[in-house]
C-alpha cells in the first residue's frame, strides 16, 4: 500500500484489515479516523497496550525530516515506495509536531458560532466529546480548564491542550475547535495559557465585584463611585451619569432597560472595578499575544448576587466604549446554577431575565451569552436556545468526570465504592470553593448499593455533587506508602475500556448539545 492510498483506505475501512500494513509497522491497533495526509506523507495514531503512539510516514524528500523528535526512526518500504517511519510518544514535543503537520489539530478562534465547552479533568475524554458533538453543528471547545482545576488535577496548560490535540487526531475531527483558558484572574495565568497555545481567554473579575452595592446607602454609594479606578475605565463619573442616569434603552424583541440615578450608581459601584480589571487584563493579553488571534470572554457568574439586566447593559456598554469586544459574556443568572445538577429556581423568572440578557448581547455585540456551570441544566437549555438564536455558549466540565466514574462503576465496582466512600469523607472540606447544597447525611453509603445499581449514585443529587467537587482530592490522594490511592487505578480502568468510557460521555453530553444543534 503506497502513501497516497493509505488515507483513502482508512476512510473506507470498517476494521483494521484495510490498515494492516501500517498496523504492522505500529505493532498495535491503528485508529482508522486518525490517518491523515500531511505534507510529504501521513500521520496516524496507534495504541499498543495502554500506550498511544503517534506515527509519521514521510517520503525521504520531505522537508524538516531531521527535526521530527522520533523515539523510533527507520527506513521502510510500502510496496515499492521508500518511506521514513517515525514513532513518538504522546508528549508535549509530539503535540507541537502534530499541530504543525496537521492544521485541523490546532485550536482556532470560533467567533460567535454556537459553541459547547467540554472540560476534561482527566485528559482522556476528547474522543467521547467528539462523538457527542459530531453532526450537531456546534463548535466544540475540546481544551477547556480553569487554573483552579489545573491546580487540583496536577496538570499544566500544555498538558490540557496536548491531550485534546491527541484526542482530536485519534477521532479524526476535521472541523475547527477551540481552547478556553477558563476563569483567569491574573496576568500570569494569561501568560502561561497563551504560551501553551490557547485561543480563548475567560477573564474572571469576580473578586472585584462589589455585591454589597445592592444594599449600600446613598452616601456610601456616592463615595464608592467617586473612588472607582477612573483612569483604567478611561472615563469619569460625570460622563457615566450622562450616559446612563435617568435614561432608558430599547432592545431587540421589544425589551428595554432603564436606569434611575440610584440604579445607575448601584450598577456602577457593583461592577465598575470588575470592568476596570477586565480592561487591564485585555490590554495585557493584547500585548502578550503580539498579533496572534485570540478571543476573550468576561465571566461574573461566580458571585453572590445575580446580574440584573441593567447591570449587564452597563458592563457591556462600558466594554464596548473602550473598544473591548468580547466573544461571550457570562452573567450571574437568577436562581442557582449548582455543580453537576439541574437548575434550581423559578424557571419563569429565569426566562424573563434571560430574554433580556440575550437581547443585550445582540444589541451591544453581537456576542454569545455564556452559560457557566452549564452541566446538566437540562430544564433551561430550550429556553436558552430559543432566546439566543445561536448566540450561545455552554460550559461543561465536571459532568465528564462524573461520566468517567459511571464507566468505572460498571467496569470496576470496587474502585467506584472506594471513591464514593472517600468523597463522603472529604465533601465538607472540598465544597467550600463551590456553589453546592448537597447534604452529607443524604449521600448514600457505598455499602448500601448493590453492584448493578452503583451507577444510580451518579443520578442522586447529593452523591453527584459530592463526587463532582471532590475530584481534586480523589486524584491527589495517596496511600500509606505514598503511591496514588485512586488515580492510577482510575486511569488504568478507563484506558483499558476506552470505548465504554467514550460511550458514557457521548450519551450524556449529546443531551447537552441537542437543544442547541443547528
Amino acid at each position: 500500500m503506497r502513501l497516497d492510498t493509505i488515507h483513502k483506505a482508512a476512510e473506507k475501512a470498517s476494521n483494521q484489515e484495510a490498515l494492516h500494513p501500517i498496523s504492522q509497522l505500529a505493532e498495535g491497533n491503528v485508529y482508522p479516523e486518525s490517518v491523515t495526509p500531511c505534507e510529504g506523507g501521513v500521520v496516524f495514531l496507534a495504541c499498543k497496550g495502554r500506550e498511544k503512539i503517534v506515527h509519521v510516514l514521510l517520503r525521504p524528500s520531505a522537508r524538516d525530516l531531521e527535526h521530527i523528535p522520533a523515539r523510533v526512526r527507520e527506513q521502510v518500504r510500502l510496496d515499492d515506495e521508500p518511506a521514513e517511519h517515525c514513532a513518538m510518544p504522546c508528549d508535549h514535543e509530539t503535540a507541537l509536531l502534530v499541530r504543525r503537520l496537521v492544521p485541523w489539530a490546532r485550536p482556532q478562534c470560533l467567533g460567535t458560532q454556537a459553541s459547547l465547552g467540554l472540560g476534561d479533568r482527566l485528559g482522556l475524554a476528547t474522543p467521547g466529546h467528539v462523538q457527542a458533538v459530531r453532526g450537531t453543528g456546534l463548535a466544540p471547545i475540546f481544551a477547556q480548564q480553569s487554573i483552579r482545576e489545573m491546580e487540583r488535577t496536577g496538570r499544566t496548560p500544555e498538558q490540557v491542550l496536548d491531550t485534546a490535540t491527541f484526542g482530536v487526531l485519534q477521532s479524526g475531527w476535521r472541523a475547527p475547535y477551540g481552547s478556553d483558558a477558563d476563569h483567569l484572574k491574573t496576568v500570569q495565568d494569561i501568560s502561561a495559557c497563551l504560551a501553551a497555545g490557547f485561543t480563548m481567554f475567560t477573564v474572571d473579575p469576580g473578586d472585584h465585584v462589589v455585591n454589597e452595592a445592592d444594599q449600600m446607602q446613598p452616601d456610601a454609594l456616592e463615595q464608592a463611585a467617586a473612588e472607582l479606578p477612573w483612569d483604567d475605565l478611561e472615563t469619569s463619573l460625570a460622563d457615566c451619569r450622562a450616559r446612563f442616569a435617568d435614561r432608558s434603552f430599547d432592545l431587540p424583541g421589544d425589551h428595554k432597560v432603564a436606569f434611575t440615578k440610584e440604579q445607575m450608581l448601584r450598577a456602577l459601584v457593583k461592577y465598575g472595578k470588575a470592568v476596570a480589571h477586565t480592561i487591564r487584563m485585555q490590554r495585557e493579553l493584547h500585548v502578550l499575544a503580539d498579533g496572534r488571534p485570540y478571543e476573550l470572554e468576561m465571566s461574573v457568574d461566580e458571585t453572590d448576587s445575580p446580574t440584573a439586566p441593567r447591570e449587564h447593559f452597563l458592563v457591556a456598554s462600558e466594554l464596548r466604549r473602550v473598544g473591548l469586544r468580547p466573544v461571550s459574556l457570562a452573567p450571574r443568572f437568577v436562581g442557582r446554577f449548582e455543580k453537576g445538577v439541574d437548575y434550581i429556581g423559578d424557571l419563569q423568572a429565569f426566562e424573563r431575565d434571560f430574554a433580556v440578557h440575550a437581547a443585550i448581547a445582540r444589541a451591544l455585540g453581537p456576542y454569545k451569552i455564556s452559560l457557566h456551570s452549564g452541566s446538566d441544566k437540562f430544564s433551561v437549555y430550550d429556553i436558552a436556545a430559543r432566546h439566543t438564536e445561536g448566540l450561545m455558549h455552554v460550559k461543561t466540565a465536571g459532568t465528564s468526570y462524573l461520566e468517567a466514574l459511571r464507566a468505572a462503576a460498571r467496569i470496576d465496582p470496587a474502585l467506584f465504592r472506594d471513591i464514593l466512600a472517600f468523597a463522603r469523607e472529604h465533601y465538607d472540606a472540598d465544597r467550600r470553593t463551590y456553589h453546592v447544597s448537597a447534604s452529607l447525611e443524604k449521600i448514600p453509603s457505598p455499602e448500601e448499593i448493590t453492584d448493578d445499581r452503583l451507577g444510580e449514585a451518579l443520578d442522586q443529587f447529593d452523591a453527584r455533587q459530592a463526587l463532582h467537587v471532590t475530584y481534586g482530592s480523589v486524584l491527589a490522594a495517596v496511600d500509606d506508602s505514598g503511591a496514588p490511592r485512586f488515580r492510577d487505578r482510575l486511569y488504568e480502568t478507563l484506558e483499558e475500556h476506552e470505548e465504554e468510557h467514550y460511550a458514557c460521555l457521548a450519551r450524556h453530553l449529546r443531551r447537552h448539545a441537542q437543544p442547541f444543534a443547528g
